[in-house]
């Protein structure tokens, strides 16, 4: 989060619109993100200079081009190093990083741990189409066992990563889960992204109409109420339009009717419990369960920027 803001300046999506033509495949989920974030941006009330995107590759990576603010199109996987770098270089800054679920979670998954467990001020976005799209329809580390692809015409054997299992542990101070069409909660999940003063991990479920269509449908569809859960923090856990909800056996999860128990059965989420955040994380794997969207874990560490600030100043005042 900067600590530098503005009331001089009002600014609106069109400040983040650039000439340049968006070359995503008619249908593309990148589209509303794209849109969320271009609408999000500018309510943040910082100055539009203070805003740098950074990407890796991949179709999510040509997000600079399409954002009218200063900006990186690195190679892939080293999008969390250039990351770091800026941040580092100017705390100040307001630092947002693009990814993908192949660019970030295959090459780039150990640059990522380690800009997660540095609790480096940053905002990271995690594109999750459980497809390779730009190499036009490989599986990538999120696609389902027996995925049918071009790399494996016989289905894939890999077990899928799990994205904020794996930001959980990498120590992240901040993960979230938010799908591309439900364009207010994404906005509203960015916007808590960015207040949090540590790194965060945001994943986007996001379709890809070409080479994985559908994927989410579930959760995008008619029946999405039935199939989603969307976490709020200090609240029982109800969905399907308050029919059902989420009791705890143990350490497992079960879901209930609600026609046969009371709000008070129900666990309660608390972001600040890393033991919960990673049962809730975990609810993906299983088909019983709704998949929780929204701000799974969220607690205050100091950061790695602030500590090299603290540390440069510390060392200037014993050295002169």
């Amino acid at each position: 989060m900067s600590t530098t803001t503005t009331d001089e300046t009002s600014l609106t999506k069109k400040d983040f619109v650039t000439p340049n033509d968006v070359r995503w495949c008619p249908g593309c989920g990148d589209y509303a993100i794209l849109n969320a974030v271009q609408r999000t941006l500018p309510e943040l009330g910082i100055p539009r200079e203070q805003f740098v995107v950074v990407s890796g590759i991949g179709c999510s990576s040509r997000f600079p081009y399409y954002m009218n603010s200063y900006g990186f199109h690195t190679i892939h996987g080293r999008a969390p190093t250039v990351a770091t770098g800026v941040k580092v270089a100017n705390p100040d800054l307001s630092v947002w990083m693009i990814t993908g679920d192949g660019d970030g979670l295959s090459i780039g998954a150990n640059h990522l741990l380690h800009l997660l467990r540095r609790n480096l001020d940053i905002n990271v976005l995690l594109f999750n189409n459980r497809i390779y799209g730009l190499t036009k329809g490989q599986y990538s580390p999120t696609s389902e066992v027996g995925k049918v692809t071009k790399a494996t015409p016989y289905g894939s054997i890999d077990i899928p990563l799990n994205p904020p299992s794996l930001a959980l542990g990498a120590q992240s101070t901040f993960v979230a889960r938010t799908i591309d069409r439900w364009q207010k909660h994404l906005s509203a999940m960015m916007e808590r992204s960015y207040q949090h003063d540590g790194g965060s991990f945001l994943e986007i479920y996001q379709n890809c109409n070409i080479f994985n269509d559908g994927a989410f449908e579930e959760y995008t569809g008619k029946e999405k109420l039935d199939n989603v859960i969307e976490l709020e923090n200090g609240k029982p856990m109800l969905f399907a339009r308050e029919t059902k909800g989420i009791k705890l056996e143990g350490s497992k999860a079960i879901v209930v009717s609600m026609d046969d128990h009371s709000a008070e059965d129900l666990l309660v989420h608390d972001e600040t419990d890393l033991d919960m955040a990673h049962i809730i994380a975990n609810w993906t794997s299983n088909p019983h369960l709704p998949e929780p969207i929204g701000v799974i874990y969220c607690v205050d560490k100091p950061t790695y920027n602030q500590d090299m600030v603290d540390q440069i100043n510390s060392a200037k005042e014993k050295k002169g």
